[in-house]
Parts: structure tokens; C-alpha cells; sequence
């Protein structure tokens, strides 16, 4: 069970974000994932008031020197703009500025992990993927991956350098990406859904509304809906990841748990026969 931290900094208080990221750890998080774009007021959620608070910098606050103690995930590809408003790096130097961005924010010389971001459908990765591999080369990322991508763009970026990870949303209500984790899992590449709660809600959050079989399932082993959307995600192959975030250690200590939540072959059926 990793976490994510794209709510972190909607609290105003980094005090709070400090102590959820190191009670994770103490938890045994050990794979954060972040953005250089994940930031508050603003950024991809859109909300908060006061100073600009980066995800990137609360995790170096709270967890700096790392130490081995934790695999740090990150992501390129969307930016914000001097008007605030957003936009997409495409070049080789648009890019650089962003990897140079989250190894000054994170104060590491080299990132472990760097998904390139992808909003176009079926646009081409190759030239992005190879400027990333260039870096890698020259000692600054030690891993590559991609985020909200197709097969077909993994087979394209595969052929410049080795894909470690694939992020797509991906849940138990909204499973578009289900051929795309069989193949993963095919090659030993791993699958790190996004949304695994949120589902259709995305940045907004989950609805709490869930339908009868999730219900079921919760009462059945005395637990959340949530901890069952989790433990759903994490049966689907020992190649998947979970990153649920949550700037609150109630929440954090519920997502960890749901990681002992051990489903049937019948439950999981039962699941599954709901809508996606």
C-alpha cells in the first residue's frame, strides 16, 4: 500500500501534512507518489487559501534524508503557467525544467521515479519518453514510467527504454484499463491506478454513495466500502500498486489496513458482476 499525495497540501497547516507523511512511513509506506503540480491554493484541485504549499516540499520536510526509506514517484508533463493557468511540456527543455523542478523541491540529486503525464488520447510519447531516457542516462532518474496512457503508446515508449510503471485511473466502478493491466502484468511492468476510491469522482472524491455488492462485502468482514475498493484493487495482480491519499490519520490508518483485507474468489466475482 503506497500513498498519494495530491491532498496534502489543502490544509493550511504543513504541520499536519508532516505528521500524516511520517505516520505513513511509520505505518510501512514505503512509495510515495507526488507532481511538482500537486500544490495548493490552486493547482490541480483547485482550492485552499494562503501561501503556496507543494506537495514535493512537505514530503522533503517531513521525510528528508530518505534513507532508503521510502521510493518517491513523480510525475511531468502538466505545468502552471506565470498567469496561473495550465499548461503541457512538450519539448526536451520544457521537461528538463520540470525533472530539474521536483530534484530541487524533493532536494535529491537523482529521482527515483518519473511518470510521463499524457492528455492527448492516442498522441505520440516517443520524442517526450526519449528526452526522460536522456536524463535517466545522465544519472538524474533512475526509473521511467507512463500515466494515462494507452498500450499502444507503452509499446511506442517500451522501444526507447525500459517502462517500469504504467498510472492510469483505474477502479472497481470504472475499469477502462483492465486489458492494459493483464498486459502489464504480462510483462512485468507495474500497474499503479489512480482514482482507486475516487473512481468516476476523480479530483472531487469518492461520492459515498456505493452500490449493494461493495456494501455486502464491507459488512461481511466489519470494514469500510473504501477498505473494500482498496482491497479490490490490490487483488488484481502482485504487479499492482495501490496510492490512496488523504491528509487525515484516521483516513491513512483505514487505506493501510485494507491492505490485510484478504477477498474470496466468490467475493471478488460477486464485485465484479456490479457495473464498471
Amino acid at each position: 500500500m503506497g500513498f498519494g499525495s495530491m491532498r496534502l497540501t489543502v490544509d493550511p497547516d504543513g504541520d499536519n501534512a508532516v505528521r500524516v507523511l511520517r505516520r505513513a512511513v511509520e505505518l510501512g509506506v514505503d512509495h510515495i507518489d507526488t507532481a511538482a503540480f500537486y500544490f495548493s491554493p490552486g493547482g490541480v484541485l483547485g482550492v485552499g487559501e494562503g501561501p503556496a504549499r507543494y506537495a514535493t516540499e512537505l514530503i522533503r520536510r517531513a521525510l528528508h534524508p530518505y534513507a532508503g526509506k521510502v521510493f518517491i514517484a513523480t510525475k511531468v508533463g502538466p505545468g502552471v503557467r506565470p498567469d496561473g493557468g495550465w499548461c503541457e511540456a512538450r519539448t526536451p527543455a520544457e521537461l528538463r525544467r520540470q525533472v530539474e523542478e521536483n530534484l530541487r523541491r524533493l532536494g535529491v540529486d537523482r529521482l527515483d521515479l518519473v511518470n510521463l503525464r499524457v492528455f492527448r488520447g492516442a498522441d505520440s510519447v516517443g520524442e517526450r519518453f526519449a528526452a526522460l531516457a536522456k536524463m535517466r542516462d545522465e544519472g538524474l532518474i533512475r526509473h521511467l514510467g507512463l500515466s494515462a496512457v494507452r498500450l499502444e503508446q507503452v509499446d511506442e515508449a517500451s522501444a526507447i527504454a525500459p517502462v517500469t510503471c504504467v498510472q492510469n485511473s483505474f477502479s472497481l466502478d470504472q475499469r477502462r484499463s483492465a486489458e492494459l493491466l493483464r498486459v502489464c502484468g504480462e510483462r512485468g511492468i507495474a500497474f499503479v491506478p489512480f482514482f482507486a476510491i475516487a473512481g468516476a469522482g476523480r479530483e472531487a472524491g469518492p461520492s459515498g454513495e456505493h452500490d449493494e455488492a461493495v456494501a455486502r462485502v464491507a459488512a461481511r468482514h466489519r470494514i469500510t466500502p473504501h477498505q473494500v475498493q482498496l482491497a479490490w484493487t490490490l487483488h488484481q495482480g502482485p504487479h499492482v500498486l495501490a496510492i490512496p491519499g488523504t491528509g487525515r490519520e484516521e483516513h491513512l490508518r483505514a487505506n493501510v489496513a485494507a491492505g490485510a483485507v484478504r477477498l474470496t474468489a466468490d467475493e471478488l466475482h460477486e464485485l465484479e458482476r456490479s457495473p464498471a
